[in-house]
């Protein structure tokens, strides 16, 4: 198989960073002024056997974009020996260009650098674009230690199982900093309301003594691995506040599909200190109230199979049960009393009843309708010669321009077939 490696990075402006909307408010954003994770992501690829392109999408707020861009570009040149492509806001634009030229509109909401769901799918479409034909997606606060963890990844990937069952999606899980694939989450009074870590537990557990593959109930987006035969039918919803990749899951279900777990299959995952973990608890109420109703939606859609909470035991079935709601005002309230984002708790269980259920009631049936144009939309876009040169053209472009400010050297860039005198800009070669 051809994969392409997708890595979202998240920069932002300040050191700290909690976001505004619901969509672009990120569990941890690198500051502009600090390296970050990547370089350290990026040094431990450099070891993994058979590794072929890589595409870094930065993700930041509109006023430093280009910066950011600037930024994460420096830090993939220090790696020369990876195929690392950098996709910032200029990327972006030719993307939608070109999509406009199609006659497939911008959907900027859909397919972007904002929002975990709209960037993954950024990502699935250049791999459509550029000719890929499966993903794997990491996250950038990740360490690969196996030399053949892409192999690994390739792994059954669309193979049948003996009863014929296609394996179009399949995810991998993470050690800790402890080395443990088990959460961390503690057992306390306070979480009473809230055994998620316990009921992950006990859902890995059993995943570990199973045959190497088998289906799963859970998705680690930043260990996760999709043939093109699943990403050219199925999008990421760019609707969901965080959780996108077991969203995925439910998604594939819901169309006929599966994802895998591959029981030896893993990566390191060294997240940095959570700033707020009251901010990040708004995500999830965010998240499994629109997960909650999206799921109660599909459920009036003749042509969607039925996924019922009690076929996702131990986790995430409880979490998509009625009681939802409850749940989340009794853990906001007992977890105000005693952690110390005792304000940020407040706020959270003043969410539950009031923005996040009207955003999860406003939203819940616009992935549906944004599913009926996304087939369509891989199939227009794939292997476009079109696009797959004006992309390549913007990152020589840029790599050209840094090496020229930091070499005075540009006489390459003309040799390159590109303008030196070019804006950041690049048009696509087509009648418009």
């Amino acid at each position: 198989m051809k994969p392409v490696i997708v890595i979202p990075t998240f920069v932002s402006a300040r050191r700290r960073k909690e976001g505004g909307s619901v969509l672009t408010t990120y569990d941890h954003a690198t500051p502009i002024s600090q390296p970050g994770e990547l370089p350290r992501l990026l040094a431990s690829l450099q070891k993994v056997r058979g590794l072929g392109q890589i595409l870094v999408l930065v993700v930041s707020e509109p006023s430093i974009e280009m910066q950011a861009v600037e930024k994460i570009q420096g830090v993939v040149s220090r790696y020369s020996t990876l195929n690392a492509l950098v996709v910032g806001a200029p990327e972006l634009a030719l993307v939608q260009q070109r999509m406009e030229q199609l006659g497939l509109g911008k959907l900027q909401k859909e397919i972007g650098l904002a929002g975990y769901g709209a960037v993954r799918n950024l990502g699935l479409v250049l791999a459509d674009v550029l000719g890929f034909d499966s993903v794997v997606f990491l996250d950038d606060d990740e360490v690969i230690d196996d030399a053949d963890f892409l192999q690994k990844a390739m792994y059954g990937l669309g193979k049948l199982t003996k009863k014929g069952i296609p394996i179009l999606a399949k995810t991998g899980f993470y050690f800790n900093s402890e080395g443990s694939y088990l959460s961390k989450s503690q057992d306390k009074w306070y979480n009473h309301f809230w055994q998620q870590g316990k009921a992950f537990n006990k859902m890995i557990a059993k995943a570990m003594r199973s045959p190497r593959l088998s289906r799963s109930n859970h998705v680690c987006g930043g260990c996760l691995a999709l043939h093109k035969e699943a990403f050219k039918r199925l999008s990421f919803d760019p609707w969901i506040a965080r959780g996108e990749d077991l969203d995925y899951m439910l998604d594939l279900r819901m169309y006929g599909s599966d994802i895998w777990f591959d029981n030896q299959w893993s990566l390191r995952h060294l997240p940095p200190e959570t700033e707020s973990e009251g901010t990040r608890f708004r995500q999830d109420i965010f998240r499994w109230l629109y997960e909650y109703r999206k799921m109660e939606y599909s459920r009036t859609q003749i042509d969607l199979l039925q996924v019922k909470p009690s076929s996702l035991e131990p986790y995430p079935g409880p979490f998509l049960e009625p009681g939802i709601t409850k749940r989340i005002r009794m853990t906001a309230f007992l977890r105000s009393l005693a952690r110390p984002d005792k304000r940020a708790y407040r706020k959270a269980a003043k969410a539950a009843t009031g923005e996040a259920t009207t955003y999860a009631q406003r939203n819940c049936s616009k992935y549906f309708e944004f599913q009926f144009v996304w087939p369509e939309l891989m199939a227009r876009m794939e292997n476009d010669q079109i696009l797959r040169t004006a992309l390549m053209q913007s990152a020589a472009q840029r790599q050209m321009s840094m090496g020229a400010d930091r070499f005075e050297a540009a006489q390459p860039v003309a040799a390159a077939g590109i303008d030196p005198g070019m804006t950041s800009e690049i048009r696509l070669n087509i009648a418009e």
